[in-house]
């Protein structure tokens, strides 16, 4: 497994509900853009239309050697799930406060490109900073262990 990008961010500003596996729907170009790493999807979200998921706000830079074949980098893209996986998706955005989130893109081991869906919860700013302060305090534990061995 290739990873392409990771979503830090996501992490620190939800809670991570339940993560799902999707395929993503990619043209020439944008794939062979994706093996060389050019991709974003810090300001990604997706969204369930006509029981489709779309992903919006991945930025997929042109390929060089693309020309005319390029597309619109930060086009909306369509994710590949079972309809039961979308069914169950669309019964968790129902409910307020839960989103779609991408956490991760990568290529699997028989080179297919997957995005690593969550239906998260948005934190508060006192939430950010509790965690901020519990993994501070969870480093200072791990370097005093070491020190004393």
């Amino acid at each position: 497994m290739k990873l392409i990008a990771n979503n830090k961010k996501a992490r620190h500003d939800y809670f991570i509900e339940e993560t799902y596996e999707a395929g993503i729907v990619l043209t020439g170009t944008e794939i062979k853009s994706c093996r060389q790493g050019k991709v974003s999807i810090k300001e990604s979200f997706a969204k369930i239309e006509r029981d489709e998921v779309i992903l919006y706000g991945m930025n997929i830079s042109p390929y060089e050697q693309g020309n005319r074949f390029n597309t619109d980098p930060l086009r909306p893209k369509k994710l590949l799930l079972h309809k039961r996986e979308i069914s169950k998706l669309i019964g968790y955005t129902t409910q307020k406060g839960l989103t779609l989130v991408p956490l991760r893109m990568y290529i699997n081991d028989a080179g297919r490109a997957k995005v690593e869906l969550a239906v998260a919860r948005g934190k508060k700013e006192y939430d950010k900073r509790q965690t901020t302060a519990k993994r501070d305090a969870d480093r200072r534990m791990q370097q005093a262990m070491r020190r004393n061995q």
